[in-house]
């Protein structure tokens, strides 16, 4: 298992510094939401996304790939009945992937609930065969620069699309490419009717990305969470991917996260053996 941290945990640290940080703190990468570069993707220049990798570079680090992916921006839904919405967002996918190629990255977690929550007169089946379409329209630009989407569940406090990793796994299932997977988070899956750890083992041929965080929107093991079996059952499945740290409540400072999310998750691989 390899060890990243979410940029925006760092507010507005400036790059260089917050990339700094996060290696002194232990992480080996780092993952970064678009809307701490700018608000939409294609703004970002050429010159701007050499800078940030030789930031992440220079700070030893390897930027894991993109999430928060339509945060801030506007025109896109994944779910949307509207064809040229549809056709849009699976355009502006698109260059996510570009720019998360250009970073160095190979990963596109997408969540984003404001953006693909089921709206007035859409079925749940219908925003499934949206979706389905949007992302397939994208395939062939995540072949192309080598970047693989991961379908994020999450819980009913943040939406109503997707809500379990059952529910994830059809709509990749539906795609069906093998640059579409399954991304899985502990604070969602913590809303699910099977202890996280049985969530993990049963949807273990399909994962390809793993968020580390609690329900109450701090690190791994800053709540009632209990990581030791998470981690087991991580290390059952062989899981090689990257676990990273996505925290939402950014009160005890940034550094303070970092360090004691990264300080729980190898107590948790100790008392696994992992370590």
């Amino acid at each position: 298992m390899k060890f990243a941290i979410c940029n925006e945990t760092f507010v507005d640290w400036p790059f260089e510094k917050a990339f700094a940080t996060a290696r002194e703190c232990g992480y080996t990468g780092i993952e970064i939401a678009p809307f701490t570069i700018a608000a939409d993707a294609k703004d970002i220049s050429a010159q701007a996304r050499q800078q940030i990798r030789r930031q992440a570079a220079e700070a030893d680090l390897e930027v894991v790939g993109l999430h928060w992916l339509l945060a801030k921006t506007e025109g896109y839904y994944l779910t949307s009945p509207d064809a040229e919405v549809r056709q849009r967002t699976a355009e502006y996918i698109g260059e996510l992937a570009r720019l998360c190629r250009d970073l160095g990255g190979k990963l596109l977690v997408f969540g984003s609930p404001q953006q693909r929550n089921l709206l007035p007169g859409t079925s749940l089946a219908e925003a499934t065969n949206y979706a389905a379409e949007v992302i397939g329209r994208s395939v062939e630009t995540l072949q192309e620069t080598g970047v693989t989407l991961a379908v994020e569940p999450l819980g009913p406090a943040e939406g109503d699309f997707l809500n379990t990793a059952a529910e994830g796994v059809a709509l990749v299932e539906q795609i069906g490419s093998p640059m579409v997977r399954l991304h899985l988070d502990v604070k969602a899956m913590s809303t699910e009717a099977i202890p996280v750890a049985d969530v993990i083992r049963a949807n273990a041929a399909h994962l390809v990305h793993f968020h580390a965080n609690d329900p109450n929107k701090l690190g791994p093991g800053m709540g009632e969470v209990d990581f030791v079996p998470i981690f087991a059952a991580l290390k059952e499945i062989d899981y090689q991917g990257w676990v990273s740290v996505e925290v939402f409540d950014y009160d005890l400072g940034a550094e303070h996260i970092a360090k004691e999310s990264m300080a729980n998750m190898l107590t948790c691989l100790e008392k696994i053996g992992a370590w």
